[in-house]
């Protein structure tokens, strides 16, 4: 039996609570409306006095614990006090009020850049996310906010940035989610009024598109598509093809904005200060320097700021060694970006992202000491550890959202995992010179042709095997199915591994 290491300190799971509640508030809240809401913003500030009455007369130790939990209910009290506001604002919006089929000429400031919708032997669509600046309609016009989704013809709308006012025209149509989107408005055709963007996303669209137009000059096929996805989240020029194959292999996760690109991005920015031999200081400059870098580029939506932020955190894990403070940190995370972007709260993209990284930090660590007390190499301890880690938090929420699991999701990112740091360190150099010496990034974009048709055959094997995606109910049910197969498979694993010992 492995001796136990008396020196390491207890996990600081104080913020864990408050985080939780915070999160629940705000995504029930979304979801079952403002009335609901309201009613938990109640029910929370009654359960902090009964528990104000209940531990003000007791121990040192009561009290502090009663504190703790007085400050998380409060907390999450205010957090669905703000969100019963912001679902009352979108349920009585004027533009939500108009009806499904109204005619109106909206202004908006467009949030991110358009995404092509699947439109299979149709014309070519795009959808964006904006806020609304003004809205007209045949009673007059009025100043108003919140946010819309604009479901628009790509050939006159693919190219626009984001920051950039434009006037639409169009119907409005009801939101498709419950995120706090106020409207969908379906254009008749090309913007109007178009305003240049600032020079920052200037700039950004340019080191996007220079950085696509490099790739694709130095590698063939797929692989100039990939390159993009995975260094700044860019996967219009991925093949439908291979995204399937990605998704069935549990490979997705790679094209998308994710903290695992920031930690890779920090780390090497790190590693180089040090090997320079610079101070921790200009260490924390330039790293600091390199996010802020990455977020214009890769644009600083919530889903960007997200994966900055759980980048971060999981980094300070992996350098610091020190689990105790990061936790703290990913909890404290959390909750700010809920505070800024509550609509975050019913993304599965976030709750990916803060399993991931809490798997990283609480799982991974105890299972590589628990594979190599039974002989496993540290190396490869350390990498099933983390693989096998990200796989048994998060398959619950893919079930979930796509209805699907992927058995093979842990030898894939095994297999591919070697090369995605090169690809990540490489790409962002070559992303870089693309915008200033285009000759020499098409130069670095062709070295990393290996790694990626590497990449591309493994999500290409993975997804051809037999019974490589599993088919499961979408939404809590198929959630629950998967999270009872993962304790199975995990208790069935360890009891094998403890008999053959």
């Amino acid at each position: 039996m492995a001796a136990v290491d008396v020196d390491t300190p207890p996990l600081d799971v104080r913020l864990l609570p408050a985080a939780a509640l915070c999160w629940l508030a705000t995504l029930f809240g979304i979801l079952l409306g403002w009335h609901f809401a309201l009613g938990t913003s109640i029910a929370l500030t009654g359960s902090a006095a009964v528990v104000f009455v209940a531990f003000r007369r007791r121990s040192a130790l009561a009290l502090r614990v009663g504190a703790g939990a007085i400050a998380a209910l409060l907390l999450a009290a205010g957090f669905s006090l703000a969100v019963c506001m912001r679902t009352h604002a979108s349920a009585t919006h004027s533009l939500a009020e108009l009806g499904e089929g109204a005619y109106v000429t909206a202004t908006v400031v467009l949030s991110d850049d358009p995404k092509p919708m699947r439109s299979p032997g149709g014309p070519a669509w795009v959808t964006v996310t904006a806020q609304l600046r003004e809205i007209r309609v045949a009673a007059g016009a009025s100043a108003i906010g919140g946010a819309v989704v604009v479901m628009a013809p790509a050939d006159s709308w693919r190219m626009l940035l984001p920051g950039q006012e434009v006037e639409v025209r169009g119907s409005v149509r009801p939101p498709r989610h419950s995120d706090l989107t106020v409207a969908m408005i379906r254009a008749t055709g090309p913007p109007r009024r178009v305003e240049a963007p600032s020079r920052l996303q200037r700039f950004a669209g340019d080191v996007r598109t220079r950085f696509a137009a490099a790739a694709g000059e130095a590698l063939p096929g797929a692989e100039g598509g990939l390159l993009p996805g995975l260094v700044v989240g860019d996967t219009s020029g991925l093949p439908d093809g291979v995204r399937e194959e990605f998704r069935a292999a549990g490979l997705s996760h790679l094209t998308a904005v994710s903290g695992a690109n920031v930690a890779i991005l920090l780390g090497a920015v790190l590693l180089s200060v040090r090997g320079m031999t610079l101070g921790p200081r200009t260490g924390v400059v330039l790293a600091a320097l390199a996010l802020a870098m990455f977020v214009v580029i890769a644009r600083p939506s919530p889903s960007v700021l997200r994966a900055a932020v759980m980048g971060a955190v999981g980094l300070l894990a992996l350098v610091t060694g020190r689990r105790k403070q990061a936790i703290p940190a990913l909890a404290t995370a959390v909750i700010v970006l809920l505070a800024v972007y509550p609509a975050l709260a019913v993304d599965f993209g976030f709750a990916l992202s803060v399993l991931a990284t809490a798997g990283l930090i609480l799982l991974a660590p105890t299972w590589a000491d628990w594979l190599r007390a039974r002989g496993v190499p540290r190396a490869a301890a350390e990498m099933l550890a983390v693989a096998t880690a990200a796989f048994a938090v998060t398959t619950p929420v893919v079930a979930a959202m796509s209805g699907t699991v992927s058995t093979v999701s842990i030898v894939a990112n095994l297999l591919v995992g070697i090369v995605i740091a090169p690809i990540t360190v490489v790409g962002a150099i070559a992303a870089v010179l693309a915008s200033v010496w285009f000759p020499a990034a098409v130069v670095v974009a062709r070295c990393l042709g290996p790694p990626l048709s590497w990449l591309i055959w493994v999500a290409e094997q993975a997804a051809a095997l037999p019974g490589a995606s599993i088919t499961v109910p979408s939404g809590m049910p198929g959630a629950v199915l998967a999270l009872s197969g993962v304790v199975a498979v995990g208790f069935g694993i360890r009891f094998a591994l403890g008999r053959t010992r």
